[in-house]
């Protein structure tokens, strides 16, 4: 008899209502085991991920989708303090965006994001995109805990 994996705790960094309802669409459509935790904002992203209050009591992600456009502290502030951080510097962080300026790309990847990705168009392709991304972070890569 084989168990049903365990799910894989998500944070989505998005400010855009519509982009967090269509993310949530796209997880549950691809069949993973994800549980997604939301957040508005940077000064958000940096206090869940650094366990402050009111999160204090939040799993720590396997993944972080961070968008770059937000409030309080950009998403390349957030990838950057993360990433310069030693204890949750292991955490893979996808930039998740519209924009794909190559310069924003190049200064992802430069301050350490795991990988840049475009929002697709296609709501289909997106479900796709979601579902290998869940795949690939939930049960190939190996990230220190």
């Amino acid at each position: 008899m084989t168990t049903a994996p365990e799910p894989m705790d998500i944070l989505l960094v998005e400010d855009d209502e519509n982009d967090v309802r269509i993310t949530q669409r796209a997880l549950l459509r691809s069949g993973l085991a994800v549980r997604l935790q939301v957040v508005r904002d940077g000064q958000e992203a940096l206090d869940y991920l650094r366990g402050r209050p009111p999160f204090n009591d939040r799993p720590r992600p396997g993944l972080v989708l961070l968008d770059i456009s937000l409030p309080k502290v950009n998403g390349m502030d957030v990838l950057r303090t993360v990433k310069a951080d030693p204890e949750l510097r292991p955490i893979p962080i996808l930039m998740l965006t519209t924009a794909a300026h190559m310069s924003d790309v190049a200064t992802a990847y430069a301050h350490g994001a795991n990988s840049y990705l475009c929002k697709p168009i296609q709501y289909a392709r997106f479900v796709e995109v979601m579902s290998t991304l869940g795949e690939y972070w939930g049960s190939v890569a190996r990230v220190p805990t």
